[in-house]
């Protein structure tokens, strides 16, 4: 049984090298993560996402790995947004001014107002300081959306359970994830908050057990 934190695979741009225990290694674990942080808040003030959806009547929420400080070397950044009424005329001025800044490369929506979910999805593309590229997610919803505000008050909670131990083991699994498989942020945080999760092939069996069906609405 391989455990993650004495042995897995930690990814950055130029190298592929084994993560052990050691206190160097561990310390470069934390260190990726805190870079790509502060990479993460770099972007957001490049793109100015907060003042693009204010100009149109918005109020723009940090969701995710983020905002509990679990992000690691999935370089994604997301964000739920909030207004009286959601208009497609206008959700699209405000990402048309996102996307008219340097080092966006594309980005494409999803009109789900119809949907139980009633939301616009956006998505974009975009490079930060280093040409790495981010993927940034606008979900856009009425502020009488039963999803307001929860997602914002998981994140939360999630970083309030936090120990040094559980953030490591977090953070070593999701650096030791190949990069052609998708996981859930969720998916680690409640294997190792709820399910006392702390090795790859146990991580493997809980999520056999414990598969991911639609919106997860779990709040630790």
């Amino acid at each position: 049984m391989r455990n993650i934190l004495t042995f897995g695979t930690m990814k950055t741009d130029e190298t592929t090298s084994k993560q052990d225990s050691t206190p160097d290694n561990i310390d470069a674990l934390l260190a990726l993560a805190e870079a790509n942080q502060r990479a993460a808040r770099r972007l957001i003030e490049q793109l100015d996402v907060e003042g693009a959806f204010r100009r149109i009547g918005a109020e723009t929420h940090l969701v995710g790995s983020l905002r509990t400080g679990l992000l690691m070397t999935h370089l994604d950044v997301d964000f739920h947004i909030y207004s009286p009424s959601v208009s497609v005329r206008d959700s699209f001025a405000a990402v048309a001014e996102i996307t008219a800044r340097p080092g966006v490369s594309n980005a494409w929506f999803t009109n789900s107002l119809d949907t139980d979910e009633q939301c616009l999805e956006w998505h974009l593309h975009a490079a930060d300081h280093e040409g790495r590229t981010w993927q940034v997610d606008l979900i856009h919803m009425p502020s009488d959306s039963p999803f307001a505000g929860f997602f914002e008050r998981v994140a939360d909670r999630i970083a309030a359970r936090l120990t040094p131990e559980t953030r490591l083991a977090v953070l070593a699994m999701k650096a030791a994830t190949p990069g052609d498989t998708k996981i859930a942020g969720v998916e680690y945080y409640r294997a190792v908050l709820d399910g006392g999760v702390r090795t790859w092939d146990d991580f493997m069996a809980w999520r056999r057990a414990h598969p991911l069906d639609g919106v997860d609405t779990w709040m630790p």
